[in-house]
Parts: C-alpha cells; structure tokens; sequence
C-alpha cells in the first residue's frame, strides 16, 4: 500500500504525487546524483521563451532552431501555455498538466549528457547544443518539434501561424513542416492532431452530462500517451544507436519498453508526479563494462538500470506477450489506478519483489 505525502516532509510539497508519495521518494530525492528540477521547473526553464513571436522568423515563417537546448525547450513551454486552458479536469496547480513531463525529460537528457554528440565529431562545443547524430535527441525530436508542429496545425498557437524547423548539417533527415512530417510520419501525427482535437471537444463538451471529470481526464491522459508511444516507437532513429556502447543501447531500449507499461495506466505525467520517476535515472551516458551494480552511480540509479532491465528481458522471454497482457489488463479507471501503484512500487522501492509484479499480472487476467 502506498503512504501518503505527509510521510516525505523531505520532498517539497509541489514534488510530492497527491497521495502518491514512498517514503522511499526522500531518499532519491536526497541521495540520487540526477538532477532533473531548478526551483521546481525543468532545468533553464526561466532562460526559455515566452512569447512566440520572439522565435526566429524568415519572410513571414517562423524558424525555430530544434538543435538548441533552449529553442528546444520552448517548444514545450508553448505547447503548456496554448493547452493549459483546456486542462482543468488535470486539477488547480499551474503544473498539473501532463504535457510537463516532456521538458522534464529533455532536462534530465541534457544534464546527463544524451543530447551530446556520441561520435565525437562535432565543432560545437557549447553543452546548449543538441546533436542530430545523437540517439536520444533524435527520439525526443518526436516528442517535441512533432507535437509542437501539430498544436499550430491545430490553431493553438493562433491563426496563419507558419513553422519551418532550422536545419543544421546533419539535420537533413529531420522532417521540418507539419505536411512535411505528416508526409514522413503519418500516424505519430495523426495521434498529436488526435490528442489536440479531444482535449478541446473534452473541457469544452459540456452536453454530456452522464461523463464524469474524472472520465474526461482518463480520455485526455489516454490520447496524450497514446502520441507519445507511437512517436517514440519510430524506426527513423534506429541507425543512431550503433554511436552507442551496448550498455546504453540496452538501457535505451529497456528505456522505451518502460514507456509501453506508463502509457497503458494513463500517467498523469504533471511535474510533481514525474519528478520521482525521474531522478532516478542514469545521470550520465553508459559505457562498455557497466553492469550494475555500478559505483559511480547512486542506488536508486543502479536499481532502476535493473528494474528496466528485467522488464525488457521478461517481455523478451515472454516474445512480447508481456507487454502485451499489460496493455489489455489496464482496460478500466480501476485498473489503471492499481497499475500506477504498482509501477510506483516496482521502480521506486528496491525492496518490492519482482514475483510480485507476475502475480499481479496473473490476478488481472480477466477481463474487465
């Protein structure tokens, strides 16, 4: 059973999951090397921009540059402003939304080393610059520049509001319009212009009287995860892991695998919620030889390298059956509910027994 947040006076309040709070949490917060906040927002939040149309511009167009820390991070900060209105089932506090969770993750990216260039080659030596030849930046490409291009596509960055992404050497292969993306990736983004067209229907439609708030938050967190796993499960990046030792590889694949189990019990993925999950992550890129236990990284790092890991080797024994009994036992609120938990339990507390997952997952095999 998990304790409530009055048990972690060490975490501050806005950190602490609404009664989603291990005592466990304290010692991450305090032992852990990541660092994934600066006063409680996304690493250089404050340094982002605010104002659209203080983006770069050519002949009418906006052109942002994706391939800095910074322009990459303001895409998220417009995305949270112009979907921030049509968020209040998400609850009252001004980080509430889900959407958080993905600059959250480009911080975490930066600090530790990911956006970097792995081949060595690059004459950029500003820690600000995101290499196109870097695995992880050109994962997390999907989940910013793609979602972004869509909210203008959808009018929530207001009306004839044009975008064409910079493209640096190296960058060719990055699509860089909405139709230009659409043309390359059609189905991440159709889930983006999905998940912005059922947010506005949910917090606007108030002739349905029979669905609850609760109902239209399940809706909106379900549309949000199900754009988020499909753009990271594209191929367009594969290449680039071949930069990587096969630690990080393994890392970085057992990385998106986790991502299937939060998608499936709609995270809510707001800063107090992810800041958790976060921290405990590598803080830097693995090399060859790392095995955890690994020295210089703390415990909570080293047990979620070996949480991650079993879980991608299970779904492996299992053919990818595991992940897929998971998928379609979070077919209900209630169950989605007890999934959450028990993902809490699984990576946060080292001392929770893995058989225990299995003997979850045996108990939900009924249908709903």
């Amino acid at each position: 059973m998990l304790m409530s947040a009055f048990l972690c006076p060490c975490v501050p309040a806005m950190l602490r999951p609404l009664g989603l709070c291990l005592l466990l949490a304290c010692a991450v917060a305090l032992t852990s090397s990541a660092v994934i906040v600066e006063n409680g927002l996304p690493i250089l939040w404050a340094s982002t921009t605010a104002q659209l149309t203080d983006m770069p511009t050519q002949e009418g167009v906006l052109t942002p540059d994706p391939w800095k820390y910074l322009e990459r991070m303001s895409l998220f900060r417009f995305i949270i402003a112009a979907t921030d209105p049509f968020m209040g089932t998400m609850g009252t506090n001004a980080t509430d939304s889900p959407v958080w969770g993905l600059p959250l993750q480009l911080g975490w990216l930066q600090k530790s080393g990911r956006l970097a260039d792995p081949t060595g080659t690059s004459t950029c030596g500003d820690t600000m610059c995101i290499s196109p030849q870097s695995w992880w930046a050109c994962i997390n490409y999907f989940v910013s520049v793609l979602p972004f291009l869509s909210a203008v596509q959808q009018g929530l960055m207001g009306e004839g509001v044009q975008v064409r992404m910079q493209v640096p050497a190296g960058a060719e292969d990055y699509c860089t319009t909405y139709n230009d993306c659409v043309a390359r990736y059609p189905e991440p983004m159709a889930k983006w212009d999905a998940f912005y067209q059922g947010l506005k229907t949910d917090s606007t439609d108030s002739t349905d009287s029979t669905k609850s708030d609760l109902e239209k938050k399940d809706d909106i967190l379900g549309l949000f995860w199900d754009a988020q796993r499909t753009s990271l499960h594209t191929s367009a990046c594969n290449a680039r892991q071949s930069h990587y030792a096969t630690p990080e590889v393994s890392f970085a694949n057992s990385w998106l695998n986790s991502a299937e189990y939060i998608a499936a019990v709609h995270f809510q993925s707001n800063i107090q919620n992810s800041v958790p999950f976060m921290t405990p992550l590598p803080s830097r890129v693995l090399k060859a030889g790392d095995q955890p236990p690994i020295d210089d990284l703390s415990t909570e790092e080293n047990h979620s390298l070996k949480t991650f890991g079993w879980m991608k080797t299970m779904n492996t024994l299992m053919g990818g059956r595991l992940v897929t009994k998971w998928r379609d036992s979070m077919c209900s609120i209630e169950r989605r509910a007890k999934g959450r938990d028990l993902l809490e339990q699984l990576v946060l507390n080292p001392s929770f027994p893995y058989s225990s997952f299995l003997t979850f997952m045996a108990s939900m095999a009924t249908a709903c």
